[in-house]
């Protein structure tokens, strides 16, 4: 149904997409996650050319809507968007922001428009609105409208540009719920959204997006689950990422302690389970590592907090030979390791060694 081939967008100071490369199937539900600034807007816009892309091409039906011959208008009809921020005609009623386009662009007659809105009005659940202005409407009440606006145009293709996001939290169940009705009617779907519940519910495929391409794809379940790369696992478990990078030569402790305590209080970690995360740099790390390879060596330390679980990881890799830094130290940092940590593993694959340590 739709292909994109190398599709690249370049603004003056920024380049969200430098290489985004997909195939959509008909009838897929394909949802669209990522960090915000990684180009998933402006994927949809390219894709019916609201945004022209820089380079690349976008193929509906085998038909490229990029060349210069497309005529645009005639493929973008496949083609409903709907917007974040509603745009309704605010002097129309609900009814008439729905028929209008059907007859303006349609040339259906308006009985044929009324029927039609009508019918979706009662779809979306907003039949007893059909006479009111947007201005008397709930956000949640204006997204369902525009999503019956965009349905009245008989599209094959939708595309929702983060649907929820200009709503109240008590609203986005309603228009989630719709979304989800319209998933199960064979249409195909885009969907940039920030709801990760929704997104593993209803999606057929998932693209993350980073470093302005699809940095992963892939099943609901593979994706929530089995994430293959490490953006991605971040992403989909929520984490706040510390990292450090340096030699036992050049290592500056007060420096890293203090970023420490910032990371600490900037995520909102318990003072005991920062407590224990200190201890654990210093007693693994400071007091162990540093001592046990060369000067040059480096190491990188990485604080992995999960708001969601409140759990904290820490994950210290380094080169050289297998070497367990907990091997040979005294029982007293043997003590506070064990009061400070739930579990600990140390792995040595192709020359690198690689600890996780849960902290208590």
């Amino acid at each position: 149904m739709i292909s994109i081939r190398h599709l690249k967008k370049v603004f003056p100071n920024a380049t969200p997409l430098l290489d985004v490369n997909a195939e959509i199937g008909r009838g897929e539900v394909v949802s669209i996650i990522g960090p915000s600034g990684t180009g998933k807007s402006t994927f949809l816009r390219c894709l019916n050319r609201l945004e022209n892309p820089t380079a690349g091409e976008i193929l509906i039906d085998g038909k490229s809507i990029t060349a210069p011959s497309a005529d645009v208008p005639v493929l973008r009809r496949k083609m409903g968007m709907v917007f974040q921020s509603f745009n309704l005609f605010n002097h129309l009623t609900v009814l008439e922001n729905i028929m209008v386009a059907q007859v303006d662009l349609l040339h259906r007659s308006k009985k044929e428009a009324y029927e039609k809105s009508m019918q979706l009005l009662h779809r979306v659940g907003l039949a007893d609105r059909a006479l009111n202005l947007p201005e008397e409407l709930s956000g949640g009440q204006k997204q369902r409208a525009a999503i019956a606006r965009t349905l009245a145009m008989d599209p094959e293709i939708v595309l929702f540009d983060e649907p929820t996001s200009a709503l109240d939290p008590t609203m986005v169940g309603e228009v989630l719920a719709v979304i989800r009705n319209l998933s199960k009617q064979g249409l195909t779907m885009l969907i940039v959204t920030h709801e990760m519940k929704f997104a593993r519910d209803i999606s057929t495929r998932i693209f993350y997006m980073d470093e302005g391409v699809i940095y992963e794809e892939g099943t609901p379940e593979q994706i929530f689950e089995h994430p293959q790369k490490e953006k991605t696992r971040q992403f989909i478990r929520r984490l706040k990422v510390f990292e450090e990078k340096f030699s036992g030569g050049s290592m500056d402790y007060v420096g890293i302690v203090n970023r420490l305590h910032n990371f600490a209080e900037k995520n909102q970690i318990s003072g005991k389970m920062s407590r224990n995360m200190l201890y654990v740099f210093e007693e693994i790390v400071a007091q162990s590592l540093v001592y046990k390879i060369p000067d040059t060596e480096e190491i990188l330390l990485t604080m992995e907090y999960s708001g969601e679980n409140e759990g904290l990881m820490a994950k210290i890799e380094y080169g050289g030979t297998s070497l367990n830094p907990l091997d040979g130290i005294d029982d007293v940092s043997r003590s506070v390791v064990s009061l400070a940590t739930s579990d600990i593993k140390h792995e040595y694959i192709d020359g690198k060694n690689c600890m996780e340590v849960h902290i208590r």
